[in-house]
C-alpha cells in the first residue's frame, strides 16, 4: 500500500484485490527467479490464449504451462483467476486514445468505433460479465475519454455519466454482433447465410401477412436480408443507429440550452 495517513491506506484496503492489482497497490511478490515473471507477463500470456482459444481454454495451468512455470509461480503474483480476468479486461482497454476532436459527434464516433474494435479484438472480452462500475485504470481511461467531448456542455455529471453509459452500451451490443459474425466468418460460414440471402426465399413462402403484419412488407422489399445492394436507400445498421443517438444527444443539449 502508498506510504502516507493510515485512513487513506484503510481506504485502499477495501478494493478488491484484482482492483489493487491494477492500480499497483499490491505488493510485488519477492519468491521465485527474479525477472522471469511479473504480472504483465502474466495477464499477456493470458490474453493470447484466450484471443485465440475463448476463456473456455483458459486456466491458471494453461497460462503458467505456456510461459514454463509452474501454477503455483502464478499465485504468487495473482491469487486468482477471477483476479486474472480482471486484469486481462483492464489491460484490453489500453488502447490508444486520439487527439481531441473540435467536432463532437466525430469524438463520440471514435469512441463508439474503438470501443467496439475492443470487442473484435478479444471475443472473451464481452463474455466476462458486469458485475460493478469500471474500477480499474484501464477501464477508467476509457470512461474519461467518453466525457472528453462534453467537458463544455451545459449538463451535469449524472447527465453525462448517463450519456456515456449510453454509448457504451451501444458499443457493447454492437461490438458482440460484430464478434459473433467475425466469429462464423472464420468458422466458415457464407456471408450470405448470416444476412439471411441464402434464405430469403423460403421466409417469403413461410412469413403471411395475416399473421405478420408489419413484418411481411419489410422481408417483401428485401429490406431484411439486404437483397439489393446496388440501392442507394440502404443504410449501415450501425452507423443508422449511432448517427440516431447523437442526433438524440443533440436534441437533448438544444433543449437544455434553451431552458437555461
Amino acid at each position: 500500500m502508498q506510504d502516507g495517513n493510515p485512513m487513506d491506506d484503510e481506504v485502499l484496503r477495501s478494493l478488491p484485490n484484482g482492483v489493487a492489482l491494477s492500480w499497483g497497490l499490491v505488493k510485488k511478490s519477492t519468491r521465485g527467479p527474479k525477472g522471469e515473471l511479473s504480472i504483465a507477463k502474466i495477464v499477456d500470456a493470458a490474453i493470447r490464449i484466450a484471443d485465440e482459444e475463448g476463456l473456455a481454454a483458459l486456466s491458471m495451468n494453461r497460462v503458467a504451462s505456456s510461459l514454463g512455470f509452474t501454477t503455483m509461480s502464478l499465485y504468487r503474483y495473482i491469487s486468482s483467476k477471477d483476479d486474472l480476468l480482471l486484469l486481462m479486461q483492464n489491460a484490453a482497454c489500453n488502447v490508444p486514445i486520439p487527439p481531441e476532436h473540435t467536432d463532437w459527434r466525430e469524438e463520440m464516433r471514435e469512441y463508439v468505433r474503438m470501443c467496439i474494435q475492443v470487442f473484435r479484438d478479444h471475443p472473451w472480452f464481452g463474455d466476462i460479465p458486469v458485475t460493478s462500475v469500471p474500477l480499474t485504470p484501464g477501464n477508467l481511461r476509457i470512461v474519461d475519454w467518453g466525457l472528453r467531448p462534453m467537458r463544455r456542455f451545459p449538463l451535469n455529471d449524472y447527465e453525462k455519466m448517463s450519456f456515456v453509459l449510453l454509448l457504451s452500451g451501444y458499443s457493447r451490443s454492437c461490438g458482440m454482433i460484430m464478434r459473433d459474425m467475425d466469429q462464423a466468418l472464420r468458422a466458415g460460414a457464407r456471408p450470405e447465410a448470416i444476412k439471411g440471402l441464402d434464405y430469403s426465399a423460403a421466409l417469403k413462402m413461410l412469413v403471411k401477412p395475416d399473421e405478420y403484419p408489419n413484418f411481411y412488407p419489410v422481408l417483401m422489399s428485401g429490406a431484411y436480408t439486404e437483397e439489393n445492394p446496388e440501392d442507394e436507400s440502404l443504410v449501415d445498421d450501425f452507423d443508422f443507429g449511432l448517427e440516431r443517438i447523437l442526433d438524440g444527444i443533440e436534441l437533448y443539449l438544444t433543449r437544455k440550452g434553451s431552458a437555461l
